[in-house]
């Protein structure tokens, strides 16, 4: 148990360290969202009856930032030390795969639930916002973030590169995060783009979590839960298979 939380520790405080950077600039980013969208949208946009525009907006921004630096921790942490060459006084050390997992993906939740939080006091003075269902609120920021914890790891290993990362970034992470329903409903959607919104697992993990705020939802939270569990169970898989066979770390 020590091993882990050694690694864990050190993850942490990698991040810690340069808090202005990995948890004050996305909660301004988040701001900023909601000053525009919130301000341009309010008076034209009402997506359930008796919830305004402002704070259905409110948890698709939260959850956005926890998964999207849930994801940024464990892949950057992992392309760093490969590149910098310190990645070997990991290797040389008797931890585990299931040591080095739970270590990335641990930290990465940690930083992903620090900027939710902070995302969250930085603008709930701005609507009206009910948590109906607080616990499909924790269980979808807790299984949000260890999914795109452990995809970060998945892209740590395979990346070689910065620009690689980038890449795997902007065209996979931030695609499936911006059409995921984070500023509208599913709903508002042609048919084909709704159908196939629901290939999206970024999709179940916003709508369950803002099921949470207002007791409803596109789908069922129960669905959202299955696919998310699913999702989270095949990539961790994956990392953990990749961690073993230390692929791209051990020549």
């Amino acid at each position: 148990m020590k091993g882990w939380t050694t690694l864990f520790y050190k993850e942490v405080l990698r991040f810690w360290k340069v808090g202005f950077q990995t948890v004050a600039a996305p909660v301004m980013t988040a701001i900023l969202y909601l000053l525009i969208f919130g301000h341009v949208l309010e008076s034209h946009v009402e997506v359930y009856d008796g919830v305004g525009y402002t704070a259905f907006l409110l948890p698709g921004l939260i959850m956005m930032s926890v998964l999207q630096n849930a994801f940024a921790n464990s892949s950057s942490s992992l392309i760093q030390s490969k590149i910098m060459g310190n990645l070997v006084f990991i290797l040389l050390s008797p931890l585990s795969h299931r040591a080095w997992f739970l270590a990335y993906v641990g930290s990465s939740m940690v930083r992903g639930m620090v900027v939710g939080a902070g995302v969250l006091l930085a603008t709930f003075w701005t609507a009206q916002l009910s948590f109906a269902e607080p616990l499909w609120i924790l269980t979808f920021a807790l299984l949000g973030s260890a999914l795109l914890g452990a995809l970060g790891v998945v892209a740590g290993l395979w990346a070689e590169k910065f620009d690689q990362m980038a890449a795997f970034q902007n065209f996979v992470i931030v695609p499936m995060t911006f059409l995921s329903g984070v500023f509208y409903s599913i709903h508002s959607l042609p048919a084909f783009w709704q159908q196939l919104s629901r290939f999206n697992p970024f999709f179940y993990m916003i709508d369950g979590f803002r099921h949470g705020f207002f007791g409803r939802g596109d789908v069922s939270p129960w669905l959202s839960l299955g696919v998310v569990g699913g999702a989270f169970a095949l990539v961790a898989g994956l990392a953990l298979h990749l961690l073993k066979t230390g692929y791209k770390i051990r020549h």
